[in-house]
């Protein structure tokens, strides 16, 4: 009898450890609907899946956990068990994180992946020094002005009040001799409304997210940067998982990282569309614009370089390196339903 019950108890035991559940919150900045949370809700679903129901990643978008400045800080310091960081929002912190915010570094998908396969071990090191470990990278598409009034130059933004959410974006304002205004992409609305902002450089989705439309109407698409936000977990957290759950995570964020580039480029042109469809004037730049911008971005890679010094100059070597041998394989095809969130997804996203 006493043999009995010790087995009972032993199965129970091994019965209850099979089925622990482990929970996290991530953290995020970005409206629902974007395409970025999005994806990050479909990751968590694959992991719920691939874990069978071990792991539950709740998402918490539109800063209702965090402030966009305050995610990064909030995982290395175990407030929450992971985040999606806008990168170069964080340059402040190591100029690491602040590369593809150069502008005209590199200006298209194909050149974005290459910054990012020459970026991503030195990343991955600095964040490993910090307690976290990177899960994947997926980029905005692709950034122009947005302006109240028609420009032909950048002497046109003199005076301006630009909105600045970077390192990189303020030091644009401050070269183009506009006001920068610092002002998260929570606030663009409002800064917009109440004349705090009156230009700024942000990608087409961004425009679409917080409604620019209402209150601008010139987008120039000068395609100067294809920015990433990061989504990262505490190395805490990830250790306390299994070597078979570890593995389920990593798996799902590769996949989430190819959709997300994907989706990326869908959006890129979808939102274009969008702003125009809401009476935006969605064009290029004028060449003087171009060429005004451009000389504003070989200085400030110029800039960056001398900033980040010795691994600075690896990312940058190893990135013309793959910019001048084959191209990184892109494939941009979605399908018809690109973007959209399965209802199933909804119930994770708070």
């Amino acid at each position: 009898m006493k043999t009995r019950i010790l087995t009972l108890i032993a199965s129970l035991a091994l019965s209850t450890s099979s089925f622990a559940q482990t929970k996290w919150d991530l953290a995020s900045a970005f409206v629902p609907s974007n395409f970025h949370v999005e994806n990050l809700v479909q990751f968590a679903g694959e992991v719920d899946k691939a874990t069978a129901g071990q792991l539950k990643i709740t998402v918490h978008s539109n800063s209702t956990l965090f402030k966009a400045n305050e995610i990064k800080r909030s995982v290395q310091g175990g407030q929450v068990q992971a985040g999606e960081i806008l990168m170069t929002a964080n340059e402040n912190e190591s100029p690491l994180l602040g590369v593809d915010g150069v502008p005209f570094l590199a200006t298209n998908y194909a050149s974005a992946r290459n910054l990012y396969a020459a970026q991503k071990p030195v990343l991955q090191k600095y964040l490993q020094k910090q307690g976290l470990v990177l899960l994947y990278c997926v980029p905005w598409p692709a950034a122009g002005i947005y302006t109240k009034r028609p420009i032909e130059s950048l002497a046109d933004m003199r005076g301006v009040k630009w909105r600045a959410y970077s390192p990189a974006t303020t030091k644009m304002g401050e070269l183009m001799a506009a006001q920068p205004v610092s002002v998260q992409a929570a606030e663009l609305s409002q800064a917009l409304a109440t004349g705090v902002v009156e230009a700024f450089m942000t990608s087409s989705q961004t425009g679409v997210d917080s409604r620019v439309y209402e209150q601008v109407k010139y987008f120039y698409d000068l395609r100067a940067s294809l920015s990433k936000n990061a989504v990262i977990v505490g190395v805490k957290a990830f250790n306390a998982l299994d070597a078979t759950q570890q593995a389920a995570v990593m798996k799902a964020a590769a996949s989430a990282e190819e959709r997300g580039w994907k989706l990326s480029q869908y959006w890129d042109e979808t939102s274009k569309k969008t702003l125009v469809q809401k009476g935006m004037t969605v064009t290029t730049a004028t060449p003087k614009l171009y060429a005004d911008t451009k000389q504003l971005g070989a200085t400030m890679i110029q800039e960056w370089k001398k900033k980040a010094g010795p691994e600075g100059e690896i990312i940058i070597a190893d990135y013309l390196k793959r910019q001048t041998a084959a191209p990184i394989p892109f494939v941009a095809s979605v399908s018809a339903d690109a973007g959209k969130r399965p209802a199933s997804d909804k119930a994770g996203l708070k």
